[in-house]
């Protein structure tokens, strides 16, 4: 009997390493590219390394509370801009508002409430910076919603994701132009997001209730595009700027309306491909401190370069059309500024 128990614990011995060993490979062959897709992601990210200062400018940063905005807002803080964030989530705003002024030594960083998603808010916050802010260099339109499958409506009786991601950063820019102008040169910044490439903008149906939100985001984002380059024409000899930008697929709380299970392989899927947060926020950095863009307008950035953009998104016909329509959605009133 001790015979074979010493048999046993020799064959395990020897065994054992070889199994764990055969593992180990498989796991490793398996791993092997998503390493290197990784790998890629990190070599091919651009990164904003200029230093340059923003003091005595003021910067409106929309969504600011959380992922990309909380990083563009405290990128800016850091080079001496005011920087204004404008939050649905106040209480978690002025959270954040604390961690940058404690990191950045900056303590011209200030909160205020904007739903976009509501018309009444978006001009209540317009009224409150035209009244509270001498000026307005930089206007950054970073906001945005993503909800897969439960169909809403905002309190207008606009389907929420284009009126959160679309309808409302129009509204906005209408009712803080004068203020922009006054301060030019000034910058617009919209952040768009490649994935516009999927769908289109439907002129036909501006609010589409009945069709699936998930569908809808990646429309929203050609509206941007196209909202940015028929801005940008409008505004052409006013000293105002117009850009947008793909901040890359980012791993914001933008997916966290996902529902699980499938929420759990987007989670993996974000921590091993998708950027940070802070690598999401530099083209926004870049469009909005680099002096060699001064004088560039209505392009679409990528990884802190130029890129381009597809045939449906730079139609000017129809940015033209979906501007007229832009005008009627958002209820703009006779005495509101005039683009």
């Amino acid at each position: 009997m001790a015979v074979v128990e010493a048999w046993k614990s020799d064959y395990l011995y020897w065994i054992t390493p070889r199994i764990n060993l055969k593992y180990v490979l498989k796991l490793a062959s398996l791993l092997a590219p998503v390493a290197a897709i990784r790998l890629y992601a990190q070599l091919t990210c651009g990164i904003f390394k200029d230093e340059s200062r923003m003091d005595g400018k003021t910067v409106v940063v929309t969504g600011a509370n959380c992922g990309i905005g909380k990083e563009t807002a405290r990128e800016l803080a850091k080079r001496g801009a005011r920087v204004v964030m404008a939050c649905r989530n106040v209480e978690a705003a002025n959270s954040v508002k604390d961690k940058i002024i404690d990191s950045t030594k900056n303590t011209k960083v200030i909160v205020k409430k904007l739903d976009l998603s509501s018309f009444a808010s978006i001009r209540e916050f317009a009224e409150d910076i035209k009244k509270t802010e001498e000026r307005l260099d930089v206007l950054i339109h970073n906001a945005g919603y993503a909800e897969p499958f439960k169909k809403k409506k905002s309190v207008d009786g606009i389907e929420m994701t284009m009126s959160t991601n679309f309808y409302g950063p129009f509204l906005l820019t209408h009712l803080l132009i004068d203020l922009l102008k006054k301060n030019a040169p000034s910058r617009i910044i919209v952040v768009a997001s490649s994935l516009y490439r999927l769908v289109s903008y439907n002129l036909n149906n501006p609010n589409p209730l009945t069709i699936l939100p998930a569908y809808l985001y990646f429309a929203s984002k050609e509206a941007n595009i196209l909202f940015t380059m028929e801005l940008a024409r409008r505004l052409e000899g006013t000293g105002i700027t117009v850009n947008c930008l793909h901040p890359g697929i980012v791993d914001t709380e933008i997916w966290r309306n996902i529902p699980a299970p499938l929420s759990w392989i987007v989670y993996i899927i974000n921590k091993c491909f998708f950027k940070t947060s802070e690598q999401g926020c530099q083209t926004s950095v870049m469009l909005a401190v680099d002096e060699k863009l001064a004088k560039v307008s209505g392009k679409y950035f990528s990884d802190c370069q130029e890129s381009s953009v597809s045939t449906s998104a730079s139609d000017m016909n129809k940015a033209k059309k979906m501007w007229e329509i832009c005008e009627k959605m958002v209820q703009l009133k006779d005495d509101d500024p005039k683009l």
